[in-house]
């Protein structure tokens, strides 16, 4: 049987997918990226060959997308985060036809066609307020956990405006809110609440074409989605068994396997990757980069920070969830 591996390398986390020669998902990783990304790629890789029961010689392709797609040396194709993200969305809900997604650092809108080609996007122009960083910056400031920003949100009964478009200027107010006495979640309710209109207000410069899909790490956020909802006055298209988290990775993977059987279909081998055809990109060192602080990519800390892991025993039951939404 025939795995292909999607690599998304983001600039928050690092995520990976691989699925079987019938498009089901085979294992999963995530993990956080750091600030090497060639050790974040290497080492999601490594989860996820460990999760899924394979070894890589078994992997007969493998696709990168993302920030840090440039820097995966074992890949044999690249692609842009746009078209994995709009591949992916249109094969778990063939109806999508604008795609909202939240990353760490930046935002997308997206507006798809039937069989997933990218008709327009935009992309955010504020500053970090307006992405799921400031929603962390926030809660950790007001002493949460990542994966309890969600329920305690939903517990707000007065949610207040964060209106800054500035993550400096937002952070002042969410100061200036607590030293009023406004309760805390009422302060990351507001902050979710300013999040998702900022975010519909990017999706209408694509154009507001129902059906409507959220990808991204916001995704394992309740509180956002319903945010969002409130916004747009319509349902939003959540991936299963928290595989929003991994839309680009699993788009890069169903890109790569149909490369992959084109390729062999025609009598053509599989191409080299960019470490064995020498367009692996070169890493300049400084001398003093020698005694620089050494911590770079790790696996996330708890259950609730990285939570979606599928592993060999899960494949079935993720199969069929999968081939019920296909």
């Amino acid at each position: 049987m025939m795995f292909v591996a999607g690599l998304d390398i983001g600039s928050t986390y690092s995520k990976a997918i691989v699925l079987n020669e019938k498009r089901e998902v085979a294992g999963t990783a995530v993990r956080r990226t750091g600030f090497k990304l060639g050790q974040a790629s290497e080492g999601v890789f490594e989860d996820l060959l460990a999760n899924a029961g394979l070894e890589r010689s078994q992997v007969t392709y493998v696709a990168a997308t993302g920030y840090g797609r440039h820097t995966v040396a074992f890949r044999h194709a690249q692609l842009t985060e746009l078209t994995a993200h709009a591949r992916a969305a249109v094969h778990l809900f063939p109806g999508t036809r604008t795609i909202l997604d939240i990353g760490g650092q930046d935002i997308k809108a997206i507006r798809v066609d039937a069989v997933g080609r990218v008709l327009a996007f935009r992309l955010n122009d504020k500053c970090a307020a307006g992405t799921g960083a400031f929603l962390e910056k926030t809660a950790r400031y007001l002493g949460l956990k990542t994966e309890e920003i969600g329920p305690y949100a939903l517990r707000a009964i007065k949610p207040v405006t964060i209106s800054s478009v500035c993550a400096v200027f937002a952070e002042s107010e969410v100061i200036n809110h607590l030293a009023n006495g406004i309760a805390a979640e009422d302060i990351m309710r507001g902050a979710m609440i300013s999040l998702g209109g900022r975010a519909v207000q990017l999706m209408r410069r694509v154009g507001l074409q129902p059906e409507f899909m959220l990808t991204g790490g916001m995704t394992r956020n309740e509180a956002m989605v319903v945010s969002l909802e409130e916004h747009l006055k319509a349902p939003l298209h959540v991936a299963p068994n928290g595989l929003g988290q991994l839309n680009g990775a699993f788009g890069a993977a169903l890109l790569g396997l149909k490369r992959a059987e084109t390729l062999l279909a025609e009598g053509h081998p599989i191409p080299p990757t960019a470490r064995e055809s020498g367009t692996e990109p070169e890493l300049r060192r400084r001398r003093w980069s020698t005694t620089a602080i050494k911590k770079s990519s790790e696996p996330c800390a708890g259950p609730g920070e990285c939570p979606v892991v599928i592993k060999a025993a899960q494949q079935q039951t993720t199969e069929k969830q999968t081939a019920a939404i296909a």
